[in-house]
Formats: C-alpha cells, sequence, structure tokens
C-alpha cells in the first residue's frame, strides 16, 4: 500500500498520522506521480489547525517533486516518466498521488528534484509578490517579514536580483546573517528594535513603497507606519494570527495607503498563470539568481517534528522532506 500523511480532525502536530491510503488509477485529465520529495510551508500548518478549511480526513502539503507514473484519458502533455513538480495543489504529504494537470509543470533537467520541493509553492508566492501584487522596480526599498524563512530567503535573493535594496525583519544575530548573505541590505533584529523608527531611519524618514507581511496580527499596524504615502502593505500571511478588524478610515491620514490580501491560488488560476510564474522560477534558479536554501530535511513520516520545529520558529530557509 502507499503510504501518506493524514489527518482526520483539526489539532496539533500529533494529528497527522502515517497511514496507508489507495492511490487509484488517474482520471481523465489527471496523472499519476510517485514523489520523491515534498515542501513544508506554513500554510500547512493554518489546515491542520482549522485555521484555513479543509477537508477531514485529508493530505496537507502543497508542493513537491517526483514522476508521472500513469496518465489518465486525455492528457497528452505529460508521458509516464516525465520528471514534474507542482506548488499550490493540496495533497504532497503522500508517496505517491493523483492530481490534475493543471499545476504541474515538467522539471528542467538542471533543476533537482529536493530544489523543486523547496522552491515550487515558495518561488510561486515569491513570484505574484515581486511581478504582480507590487512590481518590484530598480531603486525601490522594500520590507519583508520573516525575512530568513522559506519566502523570504527567495524574495530577499530575487528582490536584489531585481535592483532593490532589501530591508529584512528577523529574530536573531543568526538570522540576520543569513538573510544578508542572501540579499538583505538592511536586518532589523524585531526583538531588540523599534521596526518602524529603523525603516525610516534607513530611508530618510521617506519610509518604503511596499511592505510584505506574513505575520499578521502582531505586525500589521507597524507596517503601515513604515509605509511611504501611497504604500502598498502586502498581508499574505497569518503566522502571529489573523489580523483584528480595523478601520479602513486609518488608511487616509497614514498616507492614501494601500491594503491587498493576495493568495497563490488566484495566482494561479489558468494555465497561464502558472507557466508565466514557474517560467520565470526556473529562469531564476537556473541563472543563479535565486538559490534554494534546503536547511532542514525530514522524512516524510516525521512530518509532525517538521511541524513542531517550524511553528517554534527554529527553522530557515526551506524544509524538504524525502519520500
Amino acid at each position: 500500500m502507499t503510504k501518506a500523511i493524514v489527518f482526520h480532525e483539526t489539532g496539533g502536530p500529533e494529528k497527522l498520522l502515517w497511514e496507508d491510503i489507495d492511490v487509484g488509477d488517474p482520471k481523465p485529465g489527471q496523472i499519476r506521480v510517485k514523489q520523491t520529495t515534498a515542501g513544508l510551508n506554513y500554510i500547512d500548518v493554518y489546515f491542520r489547525t482549522g485555521l484555513y478549511p479543509f477537508p477531514t480526513p485529508g493530505i496537507i502539503g502543497m508542493e513537491g517533486a517526483g514522476v508521472v507514473e500513469a496518465v489518465g484519458e486525455g492528457v497528452t502533455e505529460f508521458a509516464v516518466g516525465d520528471r514534474v513538480t507542482y506548488g499550490g495543489q493540496p495533497g504532497s504529504y503522500a508517496e505517491a498521488r493523483c492530481m490534475p494537470t493543471m499545476k504541474v509543470v515538467k522539471l528542467p533537467d538542471e533543476i533537482d528534484d529536493t530544489t523543486a520541493s523547496a522552491m515550487m509553492l515558495k518561488g510561486l508566492t515569491a513570484h505574484y509578490l515581486l511581478f504582480r501584487t507590487y512590481a518590484v522596480q530598480p531603486g525601490d526599498t522594500i520590507l519583508v517579514y520573516a525575512a530568513a524563512g522559506g519566502v523570504g530567503l527567495i524574495l530577499c535573493q530575487w528582490a536584489k536580483a531585481l535592483g532593490a535594496t532589501v530591508i529584512g525583519c528577523v529574530g536573531s544575530q543568526e538570522k540576520a546573517e543569513l538573510v544578508k548573505a542572501n540579499g538583505c541590505d538592511h536586518a532589523i533584529l524585531y526583538r531588540d528594535e523599534d521596526v518602524v523608527e529603523r525603516v525610516k531611519e534607513i530611508t530618510d524618514g521617506k519610509g518604503v513603497p511596499v511592505v510584505y507581511d506574513s505575520i499578521g496580527k502582531a505586525t500589521f499596524m507597524s507596517s503601515l507606519d513604515c509605509l511611504q504615502p501611497f504604500g502598498t502593505m502586502v498581508s499574505y500571511g497569518n503566522a502571529s494570527g489573523k489580523v483584528d478588524p480595523f478601520d479602513i478610515n486609518i488608511l487616509a491620514p497614514k498616507g492614501s495607503l494601500y491594503v491587498t490580501r493576495p493568495t497563490v491560488g488566484t495566482h494561479t488560476a489558468t494555465r497561464e498563470l502558472v507557466t508565466e510564474a514557474t517560467d520565470r522560477i526556473f529562469e531564476a534558479l537556473i541563472s543563479g539568481k535565486i538559490k534554494a536554501h534546503v536547511n532542514q530535511t525530514y522524512e516524510l513520516k516525521d512530518a509532525a517534528q517538521a511541524h513542531i520545529a517550524l511553528e517554534a520558529r527554529e527553522t530557515t530557509g526551506s524544509t524538504v522532506f524525502t519520500i
């Protein structure tokens, strides 16, 4: 039988169980992928805890890589033996899976499976943040929260390659050194420094045109105060909890600000959007503009331990499961 991490009810990491599943044959329009690796992302925690709805019993995990084992009726763009990868398609915590082809792409020979699972969902996220939510331009100064995390490190590297000055918020000196080695011009230790004051100091009082905030509740208001007039507050995560309801009128005196809450689902809703993003991700990886930092690996059966480390903020870069 095929094994997978299954959860039957929401709760803590102990709800993640290593169980047998029946994968079956791919339906029309689907492929069956024998997975080699899968990625860990904070959205997996949101699903497991119930912050985001997810059907149970269910298999979480939003990115992976492997080899096509079988193709369903009507599938012409993939063949048995193709190396493939994907992001944004729940169910990657499994040894094998059947899935629609819409978000699956062939993996270039230059990119290994571990890199793919470290980069796909995170890369798709970084892509829509940098190119679509707010199009970063040369000379921009941007603020990135959780800069030492999986998405954060990609954001720092890619934004630097685009010609931006990057300010990163981190929780320790060790993480500060990591982000400075990966495109970050200034590291703010948020536990020891006032983020708003440091941003204003770095920008000569102007503030930044965009804040990329994956923390949520704890940082939302200070993120607004880091923005220059007409700045864009991008809230794309809830590591500290959901953002509290707020009076939209505060955006006017703070500088006619913009606030958005994007999601990878909208930005991968069509095949064209998927390939636009993955083409850029693969080019950036192959050219060396961005690199995957796989700083933690676990066997898939130990997914609960990986979730504990992630929630304790003990991880940096990407965490990949081997299968």
